[in-house]
C-alpha cells in the first residue's frame, strides 16, 4: 500500500509534468515559427525594396539565408528546382534531411525567393525537448521518494494497528493522536471485537449448557440399557438392541464433550513426556473393541519417541486421526508414520477431492468422500490451541493423509519400531 500510494503520487506527477512540458514545448515551437516568418517577411521586403538602387546590399545578413532573383524572363538556373517551382508565399520544405523555411514574391521586375535554414531552430527545440523531458523523470523520481516517505508515516499507524489486531492485543485500538480516519477504523474494530467476543461467550455457555444438561437423562438411558442387556436368558436380539442404544449413547456423549472442547478455549492444562506409538496403539485397541473392522494398523515410528503434549488433547486428536481413517478404509493397513516431527496417518480411501483440500477441517464440510462431522475440526483447534501445525493431503500411492507436525515438542529416537496389528 505505501509503495503503491508513492507510486500513484509519482506517476500523477509525472503525467502533470509531461503535459506541461509537452504544451511548453508546442508553444516554443509555435512563437518559433512565428518569429521566423516574420523574420522572412521583413527580409524580403527589405531585399525588395533597396534591390533597385543597390543589389548587394539587399543580401541578407546572416549566412543560414539565402537570396534568390530571377528577373522577368530570365531562367531560374542558379534557383535549386524544388525552390524554383514554389508559389508566391511562405512554405517549409525539406532539402535532403535539412528543412527550410523559403518565402517567395514577386513584384513587375522579377521573382524573389528567400530560404532559411531552420537547424538552430530545430537544435533548440530539440534540446529544449531533452531538458524537459529530464526535468520530468528527475521531479518524478524525486515525487517517488518523497510520497514514499510520507506515505510511510501516514500508514505506519495502520501497520501497527493491524499487527494489534493481528495479535489480539487487550485493550482499546483507539490511540490519542490518531488520524480522524484511522481512528474510526480502529473504533469499529473494537466494536467488531466486542460483538465477536460476547457471541461466543453465548456460543460457550450454551455449549457448556447443552452439553451439561443431556448428560443426566443420557447417564439414565446407558443405565438401563446396559441393565436391559445384562438381563439373563434375554433373547440375543434384545440383547443386542440395548447394546446398541448403549453405543448410541456413548456417540452422543462424545458429540457433547467435542462441542464443549470446541466451545472452550481448549489449551494445554498439564504437559507430559508421552511415549507416542505407544498412545497410538491404545487408542486403536479402543477403537478396535468398540467397532472391529478388517483394517490392519502400522507404526512407522522409532521405538521411544515421545511428543510433549497434554494427555488428553493428545488423545482426542489421535483418536479422532484413527477414527477418521478407519471411517474410509475397508480393507489393508492404515500408517502411522514419523517424518521428522510429522505424525502422517494415511488411509486406504479414495483420498480427498484436490479441491476440498483447503476445507476438511471445516465443521460439517460435506464433500466428495461425504460429510465430515466435529472430528477434523477438533484436531485443528486443539492443534492449534497447542501449537501444532494440521494439513491434509494425498498419499502417492492412493489413499487420504491427515499430518500433524508436533514441532520442538516431538522427542524422536533411532531405534526403528514397527507395530503391526490385524482386525
Amino acid at each position: 500500500m505505501r509503495f503503491r500510494v508513492a507510486a500513484s503520487l509519482a506517476a500523477l506527477a509525472l503525467l502533470v509534468l509531461l503535459v506541461h512540458s509537452v504544451v511548453t514545448v508546442l508553444l516554443f515551437d509555435k512563437k518559433e515559427e512565428e518569429f521566423i516568418n516574420h523574420q522572412l517577411d521583413a527580409q524580403i521586403a527589405y531585399s525588395m525594396e533597396i534591390w533597385r538602387q543597390s543589389p548587394n546590399a539587399a543580401l541578407p545578413n546572416t549566412p543560414a539565408m539565402w537570396l534568390y532573383r530571377v528577373g522577368r524572363g530570365e531562367t531560374a538556373g542558379a534557383v535549386p528546382p524544388l525552390l524554383a517551382g514554389l508559389a508566391v508565399g511562405n512554405h517549409e520544405v525539406y532539402l535532403g534531411s535539412k528543412e527550410y523555411h523559403v518565402a517567395v514574391r514577386e513584384d513587375e521586375s522579377a521573382r524573389y525567393i528567400l530560404a532559411y535554414d531552420v537547424d538552430d531552430h530545430e537544435s533548440r527545440l530539440d534540446s529544449l525537448m531533452l531538458t524537459t523531458l529530464s526535468a520530468s523523470l528527475l521531479l518524478g523520481l524525486l515525487t517517488l521518494i518523497a510520497g514514499f516517505h510520507l506515505a510511510g508515516r501516514l500508514t505506519r499507524r495502520l501497520e501497527r494497528l493491524a499487527v494489534r489486531v493481528e495479535q489480539e492485543t487487550p485493550g482499546s485500538l483507539v490511540e490519542s493522536g490518531m488520524e480522524r480516519e484511522l481512528q474510526a477504523v480502529a473504533e469499529a474494530l473494537d466494536h467488531y471485537r466486542a460483538r465477536q467476543g460476547a457471541m461466543l461467550e453465548r456460543e460457550r455457555a450454551f455449549a457448556a449448557n447443552l452439553s451439561h444438561e443431556l448428560r443426566t437423562p443420557l447417564t439414565g438411558i446407558r443405565t438401563d440399557a446396559e441393565l436391559l442387556a445384562a438381563l439373563p436368558d434375554l433373547p440375543e436380539t434384545i440383547a443386542r438392541r440395548g447394546n446398541r442404544i448403549v453405543d448410541s449413547v456413548d456417540r452422543i456423549n462424545g458429540l457433547a464433550n467435542s462441542l464443549l472442547i470446541l466451545a472452550r478455549e481448549a489449551k494445554p492444562a498439564l504437559l507430559e513426556e508421552i511415549q507416542l506409538p505407544a498412545a497410538i496403539q491404545s487408542v486403536w485397541a479402543a477403537l478396535m473393541l468398540a467397532a472391529p473392522k478388517a483394517v490392519g494398523l502400522r507404526l512407522e515410528i522409532p521405538e521411544g519417541s515421545t511428543v510433549s503434549a497434554d494427555p488428553a488433547l493428545l488423545d482426542l486428536v489421535l483418536r479422532n486421526l484413527l477414527d477418521n481413517a478407519l471411517r474410509y478404509s475397508d480393507t489393508g493397513e492404515i500408517v502411522c508414520r514419523l517424518a521428522e516431527s510429522k505424525l502422517v496417518v494415511r488411509d486406504t480411501g479414495p483420498g480427498f477431492a484436490e479441491e476440498d483440500l483447503a476445507r476438511v477441517f471445516d465443521r460439517f464440510f460435506v464433500g466428495p468422500r461425504g460429510a465430515n462431522g466435529l472430528g477434523l475440526a477438533l484436531v485443528r483447534h486443539v492443534c492449534s490451541a497447542s501449537g501444532w501445525q494440521v494439513s491434509a493431503g494425498n498419499a502417492a500411492a492412493g489413499g487420504g493423509e491427515i499430518t500433524v507436525d508436533f514441532g520442538a515438542g516431538l522427542s524422536r529416537y533411532a531405534v526403528p519400531h514397527n507395530f503391526l496389528t490385524g482386525a
